[in-house]
């Protein structure tokens, strides 16, 4: 509700009043102040204020009033009332023609009329209008608060907000990850995207919300090309943990959009997302912690009895009698990530746990497409995920695939290894898959690098090498075979573990080797008998060279620590 200028020819103060110029506009034009001046205007006058004056000083200096009234144009008055009859008798042509060519609202009234009178009058309807906005305002609080009270869901609490702002809204958390909108509010099913790809990829735009300080909590952004109106959710210390975003016509200005009413409305939204969010992140942190908790007892075996375990299960919503693969996973390079975009209004635990969650949510989207149940949980740095085999069938790479391919088009920079156990069908089960999962992933990231997959079946040559390192008397033997090495290659930067390795695979041709090193025969020949004096193992000897190359497998697994290489690294 705003008072128009057409609304003060109603009072009875301005009986007399004419309007010589903008009559057709008296309706769009409305009323935030009143006051009376005289020149010099400077900037003295606000916007949306309605002038009096008596123009005195201008006398019959026709140029003169016209600097006047351009001065109180140029300050985006909603109109002026000059009283006639004293300094001023007629309102000049030229001043006519300028009111008119902007548009500008221009009445006269008699001079016996008090200009004091007038002010009152309109102070007396702009205080009604904000007594009703106050009593509208708080109803929409009262009614907002009912809602909190009957445990309403967020979708009801954001349909109730556009009911009232009259335009659709967005409700995120602080990452940007999408928690509610209402109809309408993303035709286009984007805003994830653009959200998600960069942080936050809307952009903020100074100066242009008006200089009011009821406007100060908002921010005016930019998604897509468009302006979007941004209210920032704090929680009870004041820290943000979510946006409110309104996306208001576009064809309205803002001021003319942020009326008291919806700017008090939108304030009580606020209050009102906070506290349910609040709320709900208190519930299902519980029941994320309980069904963390749980999925990290199964894999580590300690239910004492399958009953135990599977009452736990179905009050959780879990069925363990189904079959399920372990796939354990490691998020490679989120720390890096973080550091490069430079999200200094986040935390690196904040924009971890939405990532994680990001991630969570599309493997929980990979599974319900390919109509499988999942449980998964993500404890110290691993994902650890139990996903459904059917018909005794290994599902870990199709289900990888489709999590991947939409990793890759919204999270593209992210790097995930992983490691894949074989299928269960008991509950002692669980134990052994996340074991064989954990396993695979170890060997893949020691042998392959990071963002590969590993089946536990095809590590049969580095499990058994993994076996042989955790013997201390094999140990010994491989740290005596491997330590010279390292330490001569250390000091002469000459390789002669990648000399030997090259050398084996030619199986000792010695001009096939050379001709891989690019080294002279000469060269090569040195270096082997340097690997034969450090070592005391002989080439020519299958069992040294047996010997020889498995301490090497052994230790490019991470398998067996050479003292000498704790030492540099």
């Amino acid at each position: 509700m705003k008072l128009a200028v057409n609304d003060l020819l109603g009072l009875e103060i301005m009986g007399n009043a004419r309007v010589r110029t903008g009559s057709s506009h008296l309706k769009e034009k409305h009323v935030q102040w009143i006051s009376a001046i005289e020149m010099p205007v400077e900037n003295f006058v606000r916007k949306n204020e309605v002038v009096l004056s008596t123009a005195i000083g201008c006398g019959h200096d026709v140029q003169l009033f016209k600097t006047f009234v351009e001065d109180i144009i140029h300050s985006e008055a909603s109109a002026l009332i000059i009283a006639l009859g004293r300094y001023i008798f007629d309102v000049p042509k030229e001043v006519v023609e300028l009111a008119e060519k902007h548009q500008f609202i221009i009445m006269e009234i008699p001079w016996e009329v008090r200009f004091s009178t007038i002010i009152e009058e309109v102070l007396r309807e702009l205080n009604d209008i904000q007594h009703k906005e106050r009593e509208k305002s708080e109803k929409a609080q009262q009614e907002l608060l009912q809602l909190i009270l009957k445990e309403t869901s967020l979708g009801e609490i954001s349909g109730y907000i556009q009911h009232q702002v009259g335009c659709p809204i967005i409700i995120t958390d602080r990452a940007g990850i999408v928690q509610d909108r209402t109809e309408a509010g993303d035709p286009d099913g984007k805003w994830k995207y653009y959200n998600l790809k960069d942080g936050i990829s809307t952009k903020k735009r100074p100066s242009l919300l008006p200089q009011d300080p009821m406007y100060q909590k908002f921010q005016m952004i930019e998604l897509d090309g468009e302006p979007v109106l941004r209210l920032p959710i704090l929680n009870a210390s004041g820290d943000v943990q979510g946006y409110l975003f309104v996306l208001f016509p576009k064809n309205e200005k803002i001021e003319d959009f942020l009326t008291q009413y919806r700017v008090n409305v939108l304030e009580h939204s606020a209050t009102t997302i906070a506290l349910w969010l609040s709320r709900q992140n208190a519930i299902e942190e519980t029941e994320m912690r309980l069904r963390s908790d749980f999925i990290q007892e199964l894999a580590k075996g300690e239910f004492t009895t399958d009953e135990q375990a599977e009452s736990r299960a179905k009050l959780l919503g879990f069925n363990l009698k189904l079959s399920y693969v372990c796939i354990a996973g490691y998020p490679e390079n989120l720390e890096m990530l973080f550091k490069k975009r430079k999200q200094h209004d986040l935390s690196y635990e904040h924009w971890l746990d939405s990532m994680i969650r990001y991630i969570e949510e599309e493997i929980y989207y990979a599974a319900g497409s390919l109509e499988k149940e999942v449980m998964m949980t993500y404890q110290g740095d691993k994902l650890i995920l139990f996903v459904q085999a059917k018909n005794n069938e290994n599902p870990a790479h199709h289900f990888l695939d489709l999590v991947e391919r939409r990793l890759r088009n919204l999270l593209p920079d992210v790097i995930i290894s992983w490691g894949i156990g074989g299928a269960q069908e008991t509950i002692a089960g669980f134990r052994t898959g996340y074991d064989h999962a954990q396993t695979a992933l170890q060997i893949g990231r020691k042998k392959k690098g990071a963002g590969y997959r590993v089946l536990y079946e095809n590590t049969k040559v580095d499990r058994v090498l993994l076996t042989l390192a955790q013997n201390k008397e094999m140990k010994e033997i491989i740290v005596t075979a491997i330590d010279p090495l390292i330490q001569y290659d250390q000091q002469r930067n000459m390789d002669l573990i990648g000399t030997f390795s090259t050398y084996n695979e030619c199986h000792g041709n010695v001009s096939q080797t050379a001709r891989l090193l690019n080294l002279h025969r000469q060269s090569l020949l040195y270096r082997l008998r340097k690997i034969e004096t450090l070592t005391g193992l002989s080439l020519i000897d299958t069992d040294d060279l047996f010997l020889l190359d498995l301490s090497i497998k052994t230790w490019r697994l991470g398998l067996t620590e050479s003292p000498v290489y704790s030492e540099t690294i």
